[in-house]
């Protein structure tokens, strides 16, 4: 059997992506290897959301050419793969096979080709439906999963290539859904990350919006104890989403707001919808149901035309939002959008000042909104332990991978405790367990 090393960059919707290939290649035949030099195919799930993540695969990409034995085939898919494909093949001769997102049904037969394998006894081998359709995954190695609910999207907002790269939004059947979670339970996840480019507008092209039918329904399986939502577009936060999202005790309350600025006339260039006003007033909404309601969302800073005052626009917004979590990102122009053919962009060092200035209010701000949980009890899912032994987890205040963490003084990985948060350090906080499997 030919191996395959596999490494994923990018967003969490790639790594549910780069799930589904090894379940795919599994079934096929193919064993994965955890170290590059070790297999006969080198894979790269690459990402091209900015610049900055492209520059970062061609490096990763280059970097295993140079680890990898010299009879092994490098392979790239993912994103980049799907949007400049034949630009990668040219650009980088060291690339055996580049497959994007819509050939993935394909992959096993460019293996098969690179490794000259002809597997004899094993099972007949079916055509892979759609990758977002598949249900089957790798065992988790975390109590935690990402599940996918739907690919593309359909907002067209002037700066982002994502519907040049996924295309048009596509749901997936709500049944089918909830057999992947089923999955997943069985396999020990207790907490489930419902993620989609445009996540609460689930189901508008089957008919109608079903996110709150879908979070509804996958609370209910057996072993699921934690629902969280991930990349909410504004607009499409309803009464109803959030009374199912701040009264469910199976769903975090946690709102991870797809904000971008709050300057009205940068937001309209954009083609966004909304003002720092409107997006108090939701705030507020969120905040009236639950007021301990965790907020996160992420901002563009130097789009083009942006000035001063709207620097300051968003300085205020932030100030009178408090935030608990928010990231800051450099305008990346990507070929192909509406965009990238406006001028008036802040140079590099006005840029970084920029980041710098809006990076710190932020800073501040969190610092404080984790120190309010100091004296709370809070129900805490150990992911893993660190270097020094010390048990790491995350209560619904934290999402995987982008948030602080609650460190803790006992607990082992899959466990949920009740913890008292006794101090916080800045984006992490510290509790002392009271009770292993003290969910709510």
């Amino acid at each position: 059997m030919p191996s395959v090393y596999l490494t994923t960059l990018g967003c969490p919707k790639n790594q549910v992506d780069s799930e589904k290939v090894e379940a795919m290649l599994d079934r096929a035949g193919y064993r994965f290897c955890s170290t590059p030099g070790d297999a006969d195919v080198v894979m790269v799930n690459t990402c091209a959301f900015v610049e900055e993540a492209r520059r970062e695969s061609v490096e990763t990409i280059l970097g295993l050419e140079d680890v990898k034995r010299t009879d092994a085939r490098m392979v790239v898919i993912g994103c980049l793969a799907q949007r400049f494909g034949a630009d990668l093949v040219e650009a980088l001769p060291e690339v055996d096979a580049v497959v994007g997102l819509d050939r993935y049904a394909e992959l096993v037969n460019v293996l098969d080709e690179l490794t000259g394998w002809s597997p004899v006894g094993t099972p007949r081998r079916r055509p892979v439906m759609d990758i977002l359709h598949a249900t089957g995954r790798p065992r988790p190695e975390v109590p935690y999963a990402y599940v996918k609910v739907a690919e593309g999207c359909d907002k067209g907002c002037t700066f982002c290539a994502i519907p040049l790269i996924r295309g048009r939004q596509r749901s997936r059947p709500l049944d089918e859904i909830v057999r992947e979670v089923e999955g997943l339970a069985e396999q020990g996840v207790s907490e489930v990350v419902l993620v989609a480019q445009d996540l609460a507008a689930y189901g508008a092209d089957l008919g109608r919006r079903r996110i709150v039918d879908l979070v509804s329904k996958v609370t209910t399986v057996e072993g699921v104890l934690r629902v969280r939502l991930l990349y909410l577009y504004p607009r499409e936060i309803t009464d109803p989403l959030i009374a199912e999202i701040t009264s469910n005790p199976r769903v975090a309350s946690y709102f991870d707001l797809s904000l971008q600025h709050a300057s009205p006339r940068l937001l309209r260039a954009m083609r966004r919808p909304g003002s720092g006003e409107r997006f108090l007033q939701l705030i507020d909404r969120i905040r009236r149901a639950d007021p301990d309601a965790c907020l996160r969302s992420s901002f563009i800073v130097g789009f083009p035309g942006e000035q001063d005052g709207d620097v300051e626009t968003l300085a205020g917004f932030l100030e009178e939002a408090r935030l608990d979590w928010a990231g800051f990102f450099p305008y990346s122009a990507e070929p192909g959008t509406p965009a990238a053919e406006l001028d008036d962009r802040p140079g590099p060092s006005e840029l970084a000042d920029r980041l710098t200035y809006l990076t710190g209010i932020q800073e501040r701000i969190t610092w404080e909104r984790s120190a309010d949980t100091v004296g709370r009890t809070l129900d805490v899912l150990v992911d893993e332990i660190d270097d020094d032994g010390t048990p790491v987890g995350r209560s619904y205040r934290e999402a995987p991978e982008i948030d602080g963490v609650v460190m803790l003084d006992r607990g082992n990985p899959g466990d949920w405790v009740r913890a008292r948060i006794v101090s916080a350090y800045g984006a992490e906080t510290e509790g002392k367990v009271e009770e292993v499997g003290g969910w709510s």
